[in-house]
């Protein structure tokens, strides 16, 4: 079998890592030049990847996507291991308290996070894809439109693509089965048009613009423990920690905050904003860390799902779109790295149950179903609760209604510090986070609610921990009065 997948981001190398086998032939076609073979600290600084403009961003990778490749490729596990990559364990991000009476339950080893740059899982991943017998990357090539022919059904088959290696020099490349990874910038839907076949796409706003300046831990000076972050109504902070003792910190602010957009992007209103969160000086402070590059902005950014059948039947035979061409989403969830080298997976799985190309396009597309559109309903549901919340934060006339300030209160004096100290509760939801289980599977849990309720009648002081930071976080103004000053 011959397969083309177009784009060499992580959708495309997670193509090309689940498709490969015998009998199969992978070309992974990547506009981008091929990376040098450097030190990690290097390559994040010269590798340029015009296609992943998002690469320079801090990135978590989540647990279904570590134990995926922890389980099925063990020997690609270690060699991120050795080129710095690290596993966050569970009990790692407990709070101290919580950490003196931990005790290990069976379940806690598939509830690791992936710590590394994306540059690194990119590189490493691709190095190691492009070993795999029968793949094979041409780099430097820009795809300029799908072959498309129809069969005696009347229905319309993907043939290849042709792809330009230098000006004017074009090619055709004909393959059986033709992959779109490449991202949100996807031209495929513009092209499908052209011959009446636009995938039906459902967009959501949303709703917020990144901010992202990477800095590096001084010699000897250790990493702090856990991520810290932070959500309000009007920004977000979130450190990601990385290789090589360099993280990452990015601020997410709403799009309708014009003069914070503005403002964040130099680089001393970044540092002074990020310093005014408490805790954050155990990451940031001058004397432990220094910033090792610009503050990189990235926008644009929509959710959207592409349904690429009609009435049962595919609008493109042989063709199948996965990662962001198909499914986008917010970046602040952390979900699309995973969803894109799973769907890959998921590929992988209906190509191998069946030869039929119409029966193959429906399985893909229930598994997708069945597996991510749960999740990506309820990352558009909480998009649009942090939309209102920005909106109203803007609002001085604004006044909560009685069930939102229940709502807020339940949040953070019920669930989050049951969360964070009650491992039970812990466990269900960081279950759901890392999409092991559905987002909204520990509804089904009686007992988990009732602990959050519990926790949410105790006084303050038996949710707080021993000499936890005690400062308010800041206001709106007050962060807005930072970034005024010159």
């Amino acid at each position: 079998m011959e397969i083309i997948v177009i784009g060499g981001g992580i959708g495309g190398i997670g193509a090309g890592l689940a498709l490969s086998g015998p009998g199969r032939n992978v070309k992974i076609i990547d506009r981008d030049a091929s990376p040098p073979s450097v030190p990690m600290d290097e390559l994040f600084d010269i590798w340029k990847r015009n296609g992943a403009p998002q690469i320079r961003h801090g990135h978590g990778f989540l647990a279904r996507l570590l134990n995926l490749i922890r389980d099925r490729y063990p020997d690609l596990m270690q060699t991120l291991f050795a080129a710095g990559a690290r596993e966050m364990k569970f009990d790692s991000t407990l709070p101290p308290s919580v950490r003196r009476r931990y005790r290990y339950k069976a379940g806690d080893e598939d509830m690791s996070v992936l710590i590394c740059r994306r540059t690194t899982l990119e590189y490493v991943m691709r190095d190691y894809v492009s070993k795999l017998p029968g793949v094979t990357f041409v780099s430097k090539a820009l795809v300029r439109g799908p072959i498309i022919e129809m069969d005696s059904d009347g229905i319309y088959v993907a043939k290849g693509v042709t792809i330009e290696t230098a000006p004017g020099a074009q090619e055709e490349m004909r393959a059986d089965v033709l992959v779109d990874a490449s991202g949100r910038s996807s031209k495929f839907p513009v092209w499908m048009g052209k011959y009446g076949i636009a995938p039906e796409t459902k967009e959501e706003p949303v709703g917020i613009l990144y901010y992202t300046r990477h800095f590096r831990l001084h010699p000897g000076q250790k990493e702090p423990e856990g991520v810290f972050g932070v959500e309000l109504n009007f920004i977000k902070y979130v450190t990601f920690p990385g290789d090589e003792g360099n993280f990452a910190v990015t601020l997410m602010v709403p799009e309708i905050e014009t003069y914070m957009r503005e403002r964040v992007t130099q680089a001393a209103v970044f540092d002074r904003v990020c310093r005014a969160f408490p805790g954050s000086a155990r990451w940031i402070d001058p004397s432990r860390a220094a910033p090792v590059t610009r503050v990189y902005g990235m926008g644009d950014l929509k959710s959207h799902w592409r349904t690429w059948t009609r009435n049962g039947k595919p609008l493109l035979k042989n063709f199948f779109a996965i990662g962001d061409s198909t499914i986008r989403t917010d970046p602040a969830y952390g979900r699309g790295c995973t969803f894109a080298v799973l769907q890959a997976h998921l590929l992988d799985e209906a190509l191998r149950e069946t030869g039929d190309a119409v029966a193959r396009a429906r399985l893909f597309e229930s598994k997708s179903e069945k597996q991510l559109r749960p999740i990506y309903n309820f990352m558009v549901k909480l998009d649009a609760q942090s939309i209102k919340r920005a909106k109203n934060a803007q609002d001085p006339n604004y006044r909560p209604s009685l069930k939102e300030r229940m709502a807020k209160s339940f949040a953070e004096n019920g669930a989050r510090p049951a969360v964070e100290r009650d491992m039970r509760v812990r466990r269900v939801i960081l279950r759901a986070a890392h999409m092991l289980e559905g987002p909204n599977a520990w509804l089904k849990r009686p007992d988990v609610l009732v602990r959050m309720l519990i926790m949410w009648a105790l006084p303050k002081r038996f949710k707080q921990e021993p000499n936890e930071e005690s400062e308010p976080m800041p206001t709106r103004d007050q962060l807005i009065e930072l970034m005024q000053i010159e």
